[in-house]
């Protein structure tokens, strides 16, 4: 670490939630930049075969038995880690410079709407991740948060042309999350700003919305539809009315602002990672059949299923002007890398209700 500015080359990073989608795209990313890259993740969503992916793309060399719940690949480590256990975070931690915290308990719209009390386990993650990275001497903190931090009346109306802006989380004074898992990535923010603010200690954080990509599982919009139209399912379901819109961020643009942000910010500023589009999902599942080639019969939407706020779209100037960020890939563009992927992956199903 150079001042206030990493240079990546033999930074050491922990990545909690890194066998995940977004989390194995960054530590992907974190290896180019020569990183040296510890992973931590309970598998409870992550895969390690991203983990595999990743390693095996950098040429790194690994042996896929376990050995006391880790795996070493060079400098490069994953641990099995049940960040709920403050002994066993305070063990991960240790010796870190900088700690990317992705790690949540999460799936799209049905586990959100269906999983409140699972949700809440966030809370004691944030709190394990945040206090003992302080306590061990962490350089800095890194923590990814949600758009579900925004208050769900500024995103009720269908056809919304409203872009939200990171100072709306406190819209007139007060929050209004989007249910447990807004409240919860929200305090998670928080919490992190009273450590900066009491103990001085760096971070940074990026608000993502509705990212899609290769690894994503199918609990959520993008993958889902994508998985029915490659299958060529008939009737071809699309959860709610289809009118309600989403700010889809393609994962590599993610992971860029996440490392800028990192890179760039020490004071906590949060930084909205969208494309300021909007995209209905009706016009959305329209393209994937498109893209796929597939004409169901029928097309249905279910409004028995949740659909989750009607309008979702970010103001991403600030972004531009800290960071120097913008997306660079279009949605016609990521749907189709994405599909490629899934023909070729074929990844598993995860049930969304249970």
């Amino acid at each position: 670490m150079k001042g206030d500015v990493p240079m990546w080359q033999d930074v050491k990073c922990l990545v909690t939630g890194g066998a995940g989608f977004i989390g194995s795209h960054l530590v992907d990313r974190l290896i180019e930049l020569e990183a040296n890259v510890t992973i931590v993740d309970n598998l409870s969503k992550g895969s390690l075969n991203n983990i595999f992916e990743v390693w095996s793309k950098h040429s790194l060399n690994f042996d896929k038995k376990f050995n006391s719940r880790k795996l070493t690949a060079g400098e490069h480590v994953y641990i099995t880690c049940d960040l709920e256990d403050k002994k066993q975070v305070r063990e991960i931690v240790r010796g870190h410079d900088v700690i990317f915290h992705l790690a949540a308990t999460i799936g799209g719209r049905g586990y959100i709407d269906t999983h409140p009390t699972e949700c809440c386990q966030n809370f004691a993650i944030n709190h394990n991740i945040i206090e003992e990275a302080y306590k061990a001497g962490v350089d800095r903190i890194h923590y990814s948060s949600t758009a579900c931090v925004y208050p769900t009346s500024l995103q009720s109306e269908y056809n919304s042309t409203y872009l939200l802006h990171e100072e709306d989380a406190f819209k007139g004074g007060w929050a209004n999350c989007d249910q447990e898992y807004g409240w919860a990535k929200f305090m998670g923010e928080m919490e992190l700003l009273a450590f900066n603010k009491q103990y001085g200690l760096k971070c940074s954080i990026t608000r993502y919305v509705t990212a899609y990509g290769e690894r994503e599982n199918d609990t959520h919009a993008i993958i889902a539809l994508i998985k029915k139209a490659v299958e060529k399912e008939d009737p071809y379901v699309v959860w709610g009315s289809g009118e309600q819109d989403r700010d889809f961020t393609y994962v590599s643009d993610i992971v860029n602002g996440t490392i800028l942000a990192a890179e760039k910010i020490t004071d906590g500023t949060p930084i909205n990672l969208g494309t300021s589009k909007r995209h209905k999902i009706k016009d959305v599942a329209q393209k994937i059949l498109d893209f796929t080639g597939h004409m169901p019969k029928k097309i249905i939407f279910d409004k028995s299923k949740p659909e989750g706020v009607m309008s979702r779209a970010l103001d991403i100037t600030t972004a531009k002007k800290l960071l120097g960020w913008e997306p660079k890939v279009d949605l016609e563009t990521g749907i189709k890398k994405v599909i490629a992927w899934y023909r070729k992956r074929k990844p598993i199903s995860i049930e969304t209700l249970e």
